[in-house]
């Protein structure tokens, strides 16, 4: 029987992780589900939606949520990570470190405590772009439904006001870290990606210019729960933008940062195109690149943004942008390829397209598995029981992580049942 076997010890709780934990509980093995963060979802959960259908995230998310709620095989740990994996193949121990949460599973998130916080924090869910307290619901839709204290924000137990306005007595300040051991046979690693960190491209300027964002703050900035309801506005005067410029490639197939292409980042910004021509009418976007990547079926995406008028796709790599003081708008200067001259570009926002960076290229790790040269994880792990998937194997979008997540389901499943 399933239930006599040992279970299966899934890190990360993105997409990848939530379909290859349900996928695997579902067949009859207990999962252990390990997130850092302080709820799950991953960076799908950031996304404001999907190409090339254009629908929210949030509808796939609430699937696997309710799966994961209506299945006892599956015992989910955020605020988590994996301090050290030992033993071989079929046999691993496992401890997992989990950090304080300072609110309990009494927590209905009715919000009291919020109210009386009186410390803000920067928003890491909207990429710092607004402020929360240091009591804070991680976002709208947040699985568990419960709030959660950043304990270097906090004034503890010198403040208390959270602890006195909670009528449920879920804040709990004394809350201590916990590390538990756990016996597994095999492993699903889907800790996904970071974007690749823009300011280490010195002539964008990102981190000097106001109104200079990434692919990923674009996300959050159109989202309807992000830092402006949903509306696209400059960073700088929260004003509208009429012009808005997208850089592909900043940082990716460049020896001296990304040597590889993401796949992805073509789309998000085609996809990113829309969203701001669905809500300025009158608003122009131009998309400089060195060439658009949208294969299969997103052809037809692809196509379908270029009949936009106001949509210009101008081939050529963005050497420099510089910042006008006055205004704030943004001076872009490229090469344009197809005429062979180069031009000047004024924008009221500039989105980078950042590349993304496999987690096993930056984490350091509590067992042994192989990588590439750019720090994807190799199939070859799957030897010893560990299945990589998702975004840590290669640059994916959502619905190939789905895909891949379930086959990983499938090979931890049968490495179990030959053991």
């Amino acid at each position: 029987m399933a239930e006599d076997r040992k279970g299966v010890l899934v890190v990360g709780g993105g997409i990848s992780g939530l379909t290859a934990a349900v996928e695997i509980a579902e067949v009859g093995y207990p999962v252990y589900l390990v997130e850092r963060s302080p709820y799950l979802g991953g960076r799908v959960a950031q996304n404001s939606r999907y190409f090339p259908k254009l629908c929210p995230p949030y509808c796939g998310l609430e699937i696997n949520f309710r799966r994961v709620r209506a299945n006892p095989r599956i015992r989910c740990y955020t605020l988590a990570q994996v301090q050290e994996i030992s033993g071989e193949a079929g046999d691993y121990k496992v401890q997992v470190r989990m950090s304080p949460r300072y609110v309990n599973a009494k927590c209905t998130a009715c919000g009291q405590c919020m109210k009386v916080c009186p410390v803000d924090r920067p928003n890491l869910f909207n990429y710092g772009m607004d402020m929360t307290k240091a009591i804070y619901l991680p976002h709208d839709l947040a699985f568990p439904v419960r709030y959660v204290i950043d304990p270097e924000t906090c004034l503890g137990s010198e403040c208390a006001k959270c602890v006195e306005a909670c009528p449920y007595d879920a804040v709990d300040l004394q809350m201590k870290e916990e590390v538990q051991t756990l016996e597994v046979g095999a492993v699903v690693w889907a800790t996904g990606w970071s974007p690749f960190d823009a300011s280490e491209i010195p002539y964008y300027g990102f981190g000097r210019h106001s109104n200079l964002i990434t692919n990923t703050m674009m996300e959050r900035l159109a989202s309807v729960n992000g830092p402006t309801q949903g509306k696209i506005l400059r960073p700088s005067d929260r004003k509208p933008v009429r012009r808005v410029a997208f850089v592909q490639c900043a940082g990716s197939r460049d020896e001296n940062h990304l040597p590889y292409c993401s796949g992805v980042c073509c789309l998000a910004s085609l996809k990113q195109a829309l969203y701001v021509r669905e809500q300025e009418p009158e608003s122009e976007v131009t998309i400089f690149y060195i060439d658009i990547r949208a294969l299969g079926r997103l052809e037809d995406f692809f196509t379908r943004v270029k009949e936009d008028d106001r949509i210009h796709l101008v081939k050529g790599k963005v050497a420099d942008i510089q910042e006008d003081a006055t205004t704030r708008d943004l001076i872009l200067r490229v090469e344009d390829v197809d005429l062979g001259e180069g031009l000047e570009y004024r924008a009221d926002l500039v989105v980078l397209a950042t590349g993304m960076v496999p987690s096993t290229a930056q984490d350091d790790l509590p067992l042994e598995i192989k990588k590439d040269q750019y720090g994807f994880a190799l199939e070859e792990n799957a030897s010893s029981g560990i299945f990589p998937v998702g975004c840590v194997k290669r640059p994916v979008d959502v619905a190939h992580s789905v895909k891949d997540a379930t086959g990983a389901a499938l090979k931890a499943i049968q490495f179990l049942v030959r053991r």
